[in-house]
């Protein structure tokens, strides 16, 4: 189901984009750390949205919109400045795991459940780290699964503007709530079914 196979289809609409950013000198590097700075912005927004004014969400959802596209954007201008080097991944992957700290951070502290919070956080870093432990044994990266991190990103900002209007329980949990234990529960399948592909590749 992931949205990462669509990447290649969205190359023409980066253009713009990454014409823009080379143009004002930024490098790819950069532009990683810009998208993390609109997870951190989102993080707090989403916050705010539990505990100040559910508007809040509304912001959280674009920040969100905008960390996932920066995302593609940072290898886009990579490849367009042939500047493309594994310091460059590393750092990627790095503030990518931060971004989905934070953020999922934001939104556990911001209804105050932090249960609910370390389930979806440990599912979603876990998720992760089998894609890139199978590269650690030999094998490719491992980006399949029930959830890759785009779609996590898309489904987070979805979720972002359906809680501003919905913001009463459902169930017993608001829809921030529900979001987490969708995130935890797909978070942890995810990362069995990417641990038992890989099982099954070393055979």
């Amino acid at each position: 189901m992931t949205l990462d196979r669509f990447r290649p289809y969205v190359s023409r609409f980066l253009d713009p984009f990454v014409t823009g950013f080379d143009r004002v000198g930024m490098t790819p590097n950069g532009v990683s750390v810009l998208a993390f700075g609109m997870a951190v912005l989102a993080a707090g927004a989403f916050f705010l949205g539990g505990r100040a004014d559910p508007v809040w969400y509304l912001v959280a959802a674009v920040l969100v919109f905008i960390n996932g596209w920066l995302d593609i954007v940072d290898g886009a201008l990579a490849r367009e400045q042939e500047v493309a080097s594994a310091g460059g991944d590393l750092l990627d992957h790095v503030l990518d795991r931060y971004a989905d700290i934070v953020i999922i951070g934001g939104l556990a502290a911001g209804i105050g459940n932090y249960l609910l919070g370390f389930l979806a956080v440990t599912g979603v870093v876990m998720t992760s780290y089998l894609g890139t432990q199978a590269q650690a044994v030999g094998l490719d990266r491992v980006y399949g699964g029930l959830v890759g991190r785009a779609d996590r990103l898309a489904i987070i900002g979805v979720a972002g503007v359906l809680a501003f209007p919905v913001s009463g329980d459902l169930g017993g949990l608001t829809m921030v709530g529900w979001l987490l234990v969708f995130l935890a529960v797909v978070g942890h399948l995810t990362a069995l079914q990417r641990f038992f592909y890989s099982w099954s590749a070393l055979d």
